[in-house]
This record gives structure tokens, sequence and C-alpha cells, in this order.
């Protein structure tokens, strides 16, 4: 008798230590949940020039597959002043889990000052966060013609937002045939259809770890 209550206290223990050892385990593990991300961009995340089932949004939705959901509140023309402006109702609209920011280009382009482009997008990463939406900044490459220097201190600007803000950082949408004309349509900006899967490529390794929680 007394034989026999040991070993059922003894398997019981066993049980107990077993559990004990995986509970921080589980607790640890990033698990895998349906999250809502939101594209907030300008022209190239529009699709602008091509069908917007064949943009990178829609590809990037396609390749998550049904758990998540990819919602493109991207608008051709999009300054960070605009967005800034906008972003507000559209993270009370949609309530995100991430935001993809992908703003910045028709700043480059119209040469307003940097230094307004940095904080309006230092400002939009700090309203997202406040709406609990993790944040992906991803930036842009302005044409080889505005020359090396501001193309440098352009592309500088997201680095030195991603670092300020500790946002996750893509730092060039187009990186792998960003000097390669024929990927881009006529305006040598917007990029051909064809390019699309090599945008989703360069997104998706930083989004996924945002699309888990701790």
């Amino acid at each position: 008798m007394l034989s026999g209550r040991f070993k059922l206290w003894s398997s019981a223990c066993r049980r107990l230590a077993l559990c004990c050892l995986l509970l921080p385990l589980a607790i640890a593990a990033p698990v895998a949940q349906a999250a809502r991300v939101v594209v907030f961009g300008d022209s190239i995340s529009a699709g602008y020039g091509i069908n917007p089932a064949q943009g990178w949004v829609k590809l990037l939705q396609d390749k998550l597959g049904k758990q998540h959901t990819v919602i493109n509140a991207s608008l051709s023309g999009e300054t960070t002043a605009g967005g800034l402006n906008r972003l507000p109702a559209v993270l009370q609209q949609h309530q995100p889990d991430v935001l993809v920011l992908e703003l910045g280009g028709n700043d480059g382009l119209r040469g307003l000052p940097l230094s307004e482009m940095q904080a309006n997008l230092n400002a939009m990463v700090r309203l997202a966060k406040a709406a609990r939406a993790r944040v992906m900044l991803v930036g842009m490459a302005l044409p080889p013609n505005y020359g090396p220097e501001y193309g440098s201190k352009f592309q500088q600007v997201y680095r030195e937002v991603a670092k300020q803000q500790h946002a996750t950082l893509v730092p060039l949408l187009v990186a792998g045939f960003e000097r390669d004309l024929s990927q881009f349509q006529n305006d040598g900006i917007h990029p051909l259809a064809a390019a699309q899967p090599r945008m989703v490529a360069n997104v998706l390794p930083a989004l996924q770890p945002l699309l888990r929680r701790q």
C-alpha cells in the first residue's frame, strides 16, 4: 500500500517539476496572433501606374495569408506633413497592430527641408506608438539627379528616426534594384509591376517579428 502511494506521489512530483521547467518557455515564446497591418505610404505603396492587385501591398497580403489583415491606407502625392495630418483618423479607424510607415519620398522630390521631414516622421511614429501600434519605418531613395550629398542626407533621416524612436527600419524599399531603370516606369520613380515582389521580399523579414506578441 505504501509502495503504491509512493509511486503515485513520485509520478506527481515529476509532472509538477516538468511543468515548472516548461512554464518559463511558454511565457517567453512569441505567440503568433492575427495582426492588423496598416501600410501608410505614398504612390509607391498605393500602386501608382499599375494594377493595384499587382502592387507590393496586395502581394504582401497574399504572402501573409488569411491569418493577418493588410490595409492599404496609402495616398499618391502624400508628403510627411500631409501624412501627419491624416494619420490620427487612420489610426482611429483601423486600430492597427502594426503600422508600416512609408513616407518621405515626395518631401525629397519637392526639395522640402529634411529637418521638417524628420520632425514629421518622428511625430507619426509617436502617434502610432501612443495608439499601441508597433511601427516599421520604410526608407526610400531619390533619383541620382538630386545629387549624392542630398540623397545621402535624405536616407540618413530614416536611420535617425528609427534610432530615436526605437522603430524597426527597412532602409530601402527598392533595395537591390534602385539603380536599375529597367525596373521602373518611364518617370524613373515608380517601380513596375515586375519589381513589386522584390519590394515584398525587402519588407517581409523585418515585418514578421512584429506580427508576433511577446
